[in-house]
């Protein structure tokens, strides 16, 4: 899961935004501050002319091992773009009959509805930490649609108040996202195997945020205030 917000993309530009909600893939590309080299491969994976460039790697390849190969290769269009698209529509995705088997209708029901509950609590949470006290505020959950690799889940929380834009996450709220959202028994595996059967690769939670109870904004100024308070000096 990479959590998108201004303080963790280095190409903080490229989230501003004039609709919510905000999504990412195949519109604009991240670049995650301190990612690991498994999270990096992975977005490198979402750009679809380095998989093409990939999977053309044979017919580059064959040239160069023998000359008797270079005109057949070169002049084989066609046979470039069938792998290509074997590739893009049955290796990397699914058919639709696969995608149905991956969860039942029941199953994904419940997985949504877990999804939710998880989401505004965390919703709830992260608004009474940023004195959140008008409008609507979202969580939004975009997936890659590429099957048999690990998902890749961005996550975002979005506000339209005073003008739509992404929250800058603290450390905090990021901690919260990442305790809250997903565990064993609602990984984001289980979430995208939903969203493979749908055809619905982004989920969006939303609260309106005067829906916030007064003790949870009452318990997030006290802890806040605990955080900046010195600690007491010994005699």
């Amino acid at each position: 899961m990479l959590i998108v917000a201004p303080r963790t993309i280095a190409n903080a530009g490229v989230l501003e935004t004039r609709s919510l909600p905000k999504k990412f893939f195949g519109r604009v590309q991240l670049v995650p501050k301190g990612a690991s080299l498994g999270l990096w491969a992975r977005l490198i994976l979402e750009i679809q002319f380095l998989r093409y460039i990939a999977a053309l790697v044979p017919f580059i390849a064959f040239p160069f091992m023998s000359n008797e190969l270079a005109l057949p290769v070169t002049q084989a269009p066609l046979a470039m773009v069938l792998v290509i698209a074997v590739v893009e529509m049955r290796v990397l995705r699914l058919s639709d009959r696969a995608r149905e088997r991956l969860v039942t209708e029941d199953d994904a029901a419940r997985r949504l509805d877990a999804f939710a509950f998880r989401a505004r609590a965390a919703l709830r949470r992260i608004a009474a930490r940023h004195g959140i006290a008008e409008g609507e505020i979202l969580l939004v959950a975009e997936q890659s649609e590429l099957a048999r690799v690990p998902p890749l889940t961005l996550v975002s929380v979005q506000s339209a108040v005073p003008g739509p834009h992404l929250l800058d996450l603290d450390a905090e709220d990021r901690a919260i996202l990442e305790e809250t959202l997903f565990d064993e028994d609602l990984t984001e595996r289980m979430l995208h195997d939903v969203n493979m059967r749908e055809g619905q690769p982004i989920r969006e939670v939303r609260i309106e945020a005067r829906s916030v109870s007064a003790h949870a904004r009452l318990a997030a100024a006290l802890k806040a205030r605990d955080a900046t308070d010195p600690e007491p000096v010994e005699a």
